[in-house]
């Protein structure tokens, strides 16, 4: 176990509506998001003595949102550099902060105009003399990886389906979610490819919003069990990956059941990062959670039906990954036990489990 184990509870969460235009600066969504986690903790803002958040230029510094928030006298703080990956491992980054004794109340927001601002699909994956494939975005690299992940396990475009006509369906009664239509298989075949053997569908939103958690050493709430951060040279860097579709969860799985003394079985609720559709049946093989001869059957008879309740990233929106971890809260208040939430970002990434 972690010496940090917990010790540390999400004790409130906040968001602001998901938009693809909100017309709103970052700075303002994000204190909104921070204050409904204070309030939804029962404190005032002025109770933090933390502030963290993780960003790829385009947020507001903790120290203005601080400054926003009224937060007098602000100890530990960190913009943290990153996208997806730090989704899950933020929650390890509050949580060594309580342990340790550096903060009580932790405050950790997600804030980005990223439809109507600073879009993801438009970041370049480096300088393109690396890249022998002509990689120009996320989208093309990771569509690579997809293409040989369909091809090992022998998964169609009807399993692919299945991923986003499921979330559409969990999404179908939640306000927050942006995609809450049903979704066909004429229709998803339909959707133009954005590169194959992803289609729009199969991509996740582009959305302006924030979210915000508030961690305590304090106050009750899911307890952060395990966190774990790590990765290899899978299909982020191709050129030196044995495996190109090996991604984060391939590394971080062993990591994280050996961390959390815990099993596959033990868990009632499964928050991936499903920042695409195929990441969905990659993440529950490597966690332990379905068989590789088990997929194609297990997607198509929507046995997935209790992965990412809510939508996930696919459905609900895209605040890169924490409101997957804010509906992981919901879920354990609502009675589940043990919650897997994960953060990307190709072959390294974050996981982390939450327990009631």
């Amino acid at each position: 176990m972690q010496p940090f184990a917990g010790r540390a509870a999400v004790a409130g969460i906040g968001m602001t509506a998901l938009t693809r235009e909100s017309g709103r600066t970052v700075l303002d969504q994000a204190v909104e998001a921070c204050r409904a986690a204070c309030a939804d903790a029962g404190l005032v803002p002025a109770e933090v003595d933390a502030v963290l958040s993780y960003h790829l230029n385009d947020s507001a510094p903790v120290v203005q949102v601080a400054r926003a928030l009224r937060i007098e006298r602000l100890g530990w703080h960190n913009d943290i550099a990153g996208g997806g990956t730090q989704a899950a491992s933020i929650l390890g980054d509050a949580a060594m902060l309580v342990h340790a004794g550096l903060a009580r109340n932790v405050l950790v927001y997600r804030a980005l105009n990223g439809r109507s601002g600073r879009r993801m699909n438009t970041v370049s994956t480096g300088p393109q003399e690396r890249f022998t494939y002509g990689m120009a975005g996320p989208i093309p690299l990771f569509a690579l990886a997809a293409t040989r992940y369909l091809y090992d396990t022998g998964l169609t475009e009807e399993h692919l389906h299945a991923v986003v006509a499921q979330s559409r369906a969990n999404a179908k009664t939640n306000p927050r979610a942006l995609r809450r239509g049903p979704m066909e298989l004429d229709d998803y075949l339909a959707r133009p490819y954005v590169c194959t053997p992803l289609r729009t569908a199969d991509c996740c939103q582009e959305t302006d919003g924030a979210c915000a958690l508030l961690v305590s050493g304090v106050l009750g709430g899911p307890r952060v069990r395990a966190v774990v951060r790590g990765g290899g040279p899978g299909c982020s860097a191709m050129d030196r990956a044995p495996d190109v579709t090996d991604i984060f969860s391939a590394y971080v799985a062993p990591m994280l059941w050996e961390a959390s003394g815990m099993r596959p079985a033990d868990l009632d609720a499964a928050l991936p990062y499903d920042a695409y559709s195929w990441l969905v049946p990659r993440q529950l093989e490597d966690f332990g959670l379905v068989e590789r001869a088990d997929l194609g059957a297990y997607l198509l008879e929507r046995r997935h039906a209790w992965v990412n309740p809510h939508g996930g990233l696919l459905s609900e929106g895209y605040v890169h990954g924490l409101n997957n971890v804010a509906q992981a809260v919901r879920e354990l208040r609502a009675g589940r036990e043990a919650a897997l939430v994960t953060g990307f970002g190709g072959s390294y990434g974050s996981a982390a489990i939450l327990t009631s």
